[in-house]
């Protein structure tokens, strides 16, 4: 399935990984039940909650033959697990640095 393409890492998406919630964009064509099917089955996770909105397109500045270029258009996924469930390749320790 290539409905899922990247997860998001910005400060808010780290900031609701503490509510169980993770971001990811996905191909603007796929369907929340494609999606949570596909995150149920690929993490083995319970997925309570989806939340979808549409990133707005930005115009790129290399313009060719009076075309202006512009971003892919996509789709990015809030995903709320139940309580107990995590995604582990997202989840990270936090490591302490010693200094010597």
């Amino acid at each position: 399935m290539n409905g899922i393409k990247n997860a998001v890492f910005t400060d808010k998406s780290i900031r609701l990984w503490k509510k169980n919630q993770y971001t990811f964009n996905v191909e603007s064509g796929s369907t929340r039940t494609e999606i949570k099917q596909w995150v149920e089955l690929f993490f083995g996770v319970k997925v309570i909650a989806m939340n979808s909105h549409r990133l707005p397109i930005k115009v790129k500045g290399r313009r060719v033959r009076s075309i202006k270029g512009h971003t892919k258009h996509y789709k990015r996924m809030i995903i709320t697990l139940q309580p107990g469930y995590s995604i582990p390749p997202l989840k990270k320790e936090r490591t302490s640095i010693k200094k010597h």
